[in-house]
């Protein structure tokens, strides 16, 4: 199989596994991308996505050689899910090269956690390839429009250091380090009260390109509608829970 699906404590662990096609992802592996997402979205238990590759390449995109098996127009997108918005929290861990739309992928998550060993492009640039995953409109979001323009017009290459440096990745570890810190990371958002967490989340995202006026109004509606919640935490921190910092 080209993709697996896992637990992992309160993650939902997902792999693409193509070794010998660095992880490049065909018709086949884009659908079953999108199976396993659904089945995420639909476990109430799996309170973060974490998707990765192997220690190699995370992804190297769009797989040219079977690129006739790719439906453009699927509404989830080409390579599986990234027109889709995820109800919760997701992490890319990435090792290797995370090139094209597997840099799209990896955009779509919302941390990325990247070995020493990682480098990022959009090396589709070369091939006369469109960014057809999210790249134009993601990328812009997290590293803002110049740094997004360079990277997307030039096609460069970019390490993981330099990617830490621009905001393109949350956090860079030693190789082989990328995949249990992304569980540590998933493990430590699923301790908080979700659905504050997750309305917060959701105004970040639905609120990206609205007028301050109306993001504000967002956020408001969306902080009303968890309002029990804060009131409960506020109640507990009232009564000396998580003093000094704990």
């Amino acid at each position: 199989m080209a993709v697996h699906y896992a637990r992992s404590g309160a993650a939902a662990l997902l792999t693409i596994d193509r070794p010998e096609r660095r992880n490049a992802i065909d018709g086949e592996t884009a659908a079953a991308l999108l199976t396993h997402f659904e089945a995420f979205c639909a476990d109430d238990d799996a309170r973060v996505l974490v998707l990765t590759g192997d220690d190699v390449a995370f992804c190297a995109g769009a797989d040219l050689k079977a690129i006739a098996t790719l439906d453009l127009a699927a509404p989830g997108g080409p390579l599986g899910f990234t027109r889709l918005a995820s109800p919760k929290p997701t992490i890319a861990a990435v090792s290797g090269w995370c090139l094209a739309g597997g840099l799209e992928l990896a955009l779509w998550c919302d941390l990325r956690i990247a070995a020493r060993t990682a480098t990022f492009g959009c090396a589709e640039r070369r091939w006369g390839v469109p960014l057809v995953d999210g790249g134009t409109q993601r990328l812009p979001r997290i590293v803002g429009q110049g740094r997004a323009l360079d990277l997307i017009l030039s096609g460069r290459m970019v390490a993981a250091e330099e990617a830490l440096a621009i905001g393109l990745v949350t956090e860079v570890v030693e190789p082989g380090r990328q995949l249990a810190r992304a569980l540590e990371w998933a493990e430590r958002l699923a301790a908080f009260p979700q659905d504050t967490l997750r309305s917060d989340r959701r105004a970040v995202l639905e609120g990206a390109g609205l007028a301050l006026a109306d993001g504000l109004a967002l956020e408001a509606r969306l902080g009303g509608d968890v309002l029990r919640t804060a009131v409960a935490g506020a109640a507990r921190f009232a009564a000396g829970e998580g003093r000094g910092g704990q």
